[in-house]
């Protein structure tokens, strides 16, 4: 699954056996939606409720108990599921005969069953008589059920038969409605699936952990004018009995796989087709009339199917791939086998409509889902506690798919800025966790669903290629996919399979950066004897409050590697620091050489260097001779030193003005962001027009050379390079910036010239900004015009630049309305908070007042925390920590405990790092604009 953790990239990037199959619907199931309600009513007024066979209550249980994982004395071999939804009353039927095996025996059986509610239930053993539970006891706490049976059920094989019913909710998870607009503008709903991380349980009753795995027979009625899809292939569709508009889908038996990945979808789609070379049907669903917005993605994962075949040596096991936009989805996307679902706006592109930040999101994402059809879904993990392993491998090799479909993109360079600096960030923090976390409730799940799992995951999994090489690694992945396919794995299994390849110490080295939150700073100081230069290297844990001062210095194994400027793209040497601190020598290095620690800014760790290295490596950033990604990693590290407290911000403004001449775009997108940190944070003072002042002077050369429109010979980067440079000068209040984005702005509303895709985003932030009641009224009639998501989302995500407080206040009204679909709510409140600090206060106070509304939206899931940290993580006064803490204290966010203490976190380090440089920060900035003497 992918997520949008808001990786730290600027507005332009925006930015997954026997077969038993299942009876028709013949076996009635007589329940109306007033019973559903009924029970669903129940169910929320009691922890845990007993319901007989005949549906009386008959007691509570005590609230929430120590969290336990299924019981192992039943398990499901198949599973035959045949669902009925029901389209208008938003309701489901279901079916379930499972083909189970008995271990050893039980009068009861234990499944994961949440929001349904069971008519029926019996048990048949293998060629004996079949057995009616007498009561299922619901632990809603648990997610849970037990059915009760007058004997035991004997060890052996036997089939366990449900009739159950459930609501289509519309939470974004389990089996839910999707609302969208039909071509005649009328109101529909598709059915759609969402299950991951334990949500399956809200669709059928099942064995909902991923190591208990089983095929699957899947059956679907719905009406005969819907797409009906599913994991596998279509292998029956017939007219439905009891109803003339119906039909029944049987789809083919699935491989063994894990309740998670199962999906299915019902509703209104066209599809574009083509075939990998490898001979797998690949299509691409998308709304209806928007065929041609699907012919980007399935270019990509056509030519990805084969790259991984490829990469893996092992090859694609089921028939066909769908790629599905889905209109309400709370992800960015998700693997399910053979069916993937997507965001439109991670799938869908307009070759006329769609900027080039959207065509590389659609790439990087549609990449990350297709490998987890090998990586998670062939093999899958043990427990929820190695998902980093699933979702950090997906968000490295994401960028080596699209390095190889489209190297022109330079992405592994954009890899630096948008996961590994910001992993970097979020883990420097005390509020961080280790990337392995034990996991036991399903409410703690979604917790681990975040940059550490992902970014800091696929942060150290490229470490690891570095250290290991690829033709190792590929040997490595190769044999674990071979060993554990169809089957579960933990971290170690893949740990012991890549040492078998490489003879290196896997295990090791990454249980340093896998089991024990944090990482290094890299303490760097040299001397030069003759010809030589002897390098003093020592490492200690680096914190977001400044130098770590506790007793247990946590160490790492650091895979060290260093570069000269006698050749800046080859290493020269590569150590493994095993230990505090270690002296190394480097041979034929001339004393007005420069020395560079991580070149490619692999290593997962930030660099001090002694002041004399550091003076020698910053004319390398001013002559370009460092690599652009180092020139990012340097700049990056000396901004965080700078809030840690451990140098003066004065020095990361000194350093960030010779960037002046810096074509990349890359450098440029994190010199922005970390400009955009700085610039929220003198928000909170009297003079924040003077940083204002020194982004418009450092941008302004660069916006210069690039002026407004592509010229011949120009490619994706400098598309992306131009939209960015636009939109900080234009936010900034450069009045020649402003001037032509308002008269491009007015051309584009008239109709007298349209706007290219590439500079709306810029030209709406930049009018947004310097804008009135007039200029949000014109953006919200093109919002409503816009039949495109991505550019609903681009208006969206830039409504919260409007300044006037009474603006402000619609904007957020706004995200709340039906214009906005439920998931985007998050991206229009965030972009209120991170616009202003009128802005900020005004998105705390409305997420407060309607918090009820919002929690209920997302239940609880990432989608909360998301919101959480966008509004509150840019305030920088102490009082704002204890009002965050306070508010959830008495509003609990299961979900979203540990971004609320990292919120109150950075709010103190915000607050403490305006104190101890804000004197110093203003007087350089006046001193700047004062005249020589």
């Amino acid at each position: 699954m992918l997520l949008l953790l808001g990786r730290r990239v600027p507005l332009s990037f925006v930015h997954r056996l026997t077969t038993c199959c299942p009876s028709s619907l013949s076996r009635p199931v007589l329940v109306s939606s007033v019973l559903i309600k009924l029970r669903a009513i129940t169910r929320i007024t009691h922890s845990t409720v007993f319901v007989s066979a005949a549906g009386q209550n008959t007691g509570t249980m005590p609230e929430r108990r120590p969290f336990v994982r299924l019981p192992t004395d039943v398990y499901p071999v198949n599973y035959g599921l045949c669902l009925k939804p029901d389209l208008i009353d938003f309701t489901f039927e279901g079916k379930l005969e499972a083909l189970v095996e008995v271990t050893q025996a039980t009068n009861q059986i234990v499944m994961n069953c949440a929001d349904i509610d069971i008519i029926t239930a019996s048990f048949a053993p293998q060629g004996g008589e079949e057995i009616n539970a007498t009561g299922f006891n619901y632990q809603n706490e648990d997610e849970k059920v037990t059915l009760s049976f007058p004997s035991a059920l004997q060890k052996g094989s036997g089939t366990l038969k449900i009739d159950f019913v459930g609501e289509l909710n519309d939470k974004m998870k389990g089996f839910y409605r999707s609302k969208y607009t039909a071509s005649a503008g009328e109101i529909r709903y598709a059915a759609v699936t969402q299950f991951e991380a334990t949500d399956a349980r809200r669709a059928f009753p099942c064995w909902d952990e991923p190591a208990i795995k089983a095929t699957f027979d899947i059956a679907l009625i719905v009406p005969k004018d819907r797409v009906a899809l599913s994991n596998m292939n279509v292998i029956d569709r017939k007219p439905y009995p009891d109803d003339e508009n119906l039909v029944e889908v049987k789809f083919a038996t699935t491989p063994i796989m894990s309740t998670y990945l199962v999906a299915f979808v019902i509703g209104e789609y066209d599809y574009v087709e083509s075939q990998s070379s490898d001979g797998v049907t690949v299509r691409v669903y998308t709304p209806v009339g928007k065929a041609e917005q699907g012919k980007f993605a399935l270019e990509v994962a056509t030519k990805t199917l084969p790259f991984y075949k490829d990469y893996f040596n092992v090859p694609y096991p089921l028939p066909k791939i769908d790629l599905i936009a889905i209109a309400d989805f709370a992800a960015g996307a998700m693997e399910n086998w053979g069916l993937v679902t997507y965001r439109e706006t991670a799938l869908l592109i307009d070759p006329k409509n769609s900027c080039s930040s959207s065509r590389q999101w659609v790439a990087l994402v549609v990449g990350h889902e297709l490998a987890h059809q090998w990586f998670g879904n062939l093999v899958t993990m043990e427990w929820w506690t190695h998902l980093w392993l699933n979702e950090g491998f997906a968000s490295w090799i994401e960028y080596l798919c699209v390095d190889h479909c489209f190297p022109e993109y330079d992405i592994w360079t954009q890899f630096v800025s948008a996961d590994y600096t910001r992993a970097l960030d979020l883990d420097a923090l005390d509020s961080s966790h280790p990337i392995e976390v034990n996991v036991g409730h399903p409410s703690e799940v979604d917790e681990i669903f975040d940059a550490i799992s992902y970014s800091k995951g696929a942060s150290v999994i490229r470490m690891l290629h570095n250290y290991i090489g690829d033709e190792d690694f590929r040997k490595g992945m190769n044999a674990y996919l071979l060993k554990f396919q169809h089957k579960n794995a933990s971290t170690e299994d893949l740990w012991d399979c890549l040492e078998q390849a490489s003879g290196k110490p896997i295990a090791a080295v990454m249980g340093s950066w896998t089991k024990q939150m944090g990482f290094p700073i890299i303490v760097v100081d040299q001397e030069q004897q003759g010809d030589d230069r002897i390098l003093k290297i020592s490492q200690k844990k680096f914190c977001a409050s400044g130098p770590h001062n506790g007793e247990y210095c946590p160490s790492w194994m650091v895979p060290i590697s260093i570069c000269t400027s006698e050749d800046p793209k080859c290493t020269k040497l590569k150590v493994l620091l095993d230990r505090p601190e270690t002296t190394i020598t480097l041979s034929g290095v001339n004393p007005d050489q420069w020395v560079k620690i991580n070149p490619g800014t692999v290593g997962f760790y930030r660099i001090q260097y002694s002041s004399s290295m550091l003076e020698s490596l910053l004319p390398g950033v001013r002559d370009l001779s460092l690599q652009p990604v180092d020139r990012l990693g340097l700049q990056n590290d000396l901004f965080s030193l700078s809030r840690a407290g451990m140098i003066s911000t004065v020095e990361v403004l000194k350093l960030m003005e010779a960037f002046v001449n810096e074509p990349n775009y890359t450098v440029w997108s994190d010199l922005s962001c970390n400009l955009g940190v700085l610039s929220s944070l003198l928000s909170h003072t009297d003079f924040h027009e003077e940083i204002q002042e020194f982004i418009r002077d450092l941008f302004t050369p660069i916006g210069l050379e690039l002026g407004w429109d592509s010229k011949p010979g120009e490619g994706h980067l400098d598309a992306l390079l131009r939209g960015l440079v636009l939109g900080k000068l234009g936010k900034a209040g450069h009045k020649p910036t402003l001037e032509e984005a308002r008269r491009r702005f007015r051309d584009h509303v008239d109709g007298k010239q349209v706007l290219p895709a590439d500079l709306r985003s810029p030209v709406y932030l930049t009018v947004l900004k310097h804008g009135d009641s007039a200029t949000l009224d014109t953006m919200l009639k093109l919002h409503k015009q816009a039949d495109m998501q991505e550019e609903k989302n681009r208006i969206e995500r830039v409504l919260g630049a409007i300044s006037a407080p009474d603006l402000i206040q619609k904007v957020l009204n706004f995200a709340l309305s039906e214009e906005v679909r439920p998931q985007d709510t998050v991206s229009v409140i965030g972009g209120v908070a991170g616009s202003s600090k009128q802005g900020r206060k005004a998105a705390w106070k409305f997420v407060k007042d309607n918090w009820e509304e919002l929690y209920n939206r997302y239940q609880g899931g990432f989608l909360i925390s998301r919101l959480i940290k966008l509004t509150v993580d840019g305030f920088a006064i102490d009082k704002m920590a204890a009002e965050v803490k306070s508010f959830f204290e008495s509003h609990p966010a299961p979900a979203a405990e540990r971004t609320v203490q990292q919120c109150c976190e950075n709010i103190l380090l915000n607050a403490a790092w305006l104190k101890r440089d804000a004197d110093d920060i203003h007087q350089y900035l006046l001193q700047r604009k004062a005249p020589p003497v």
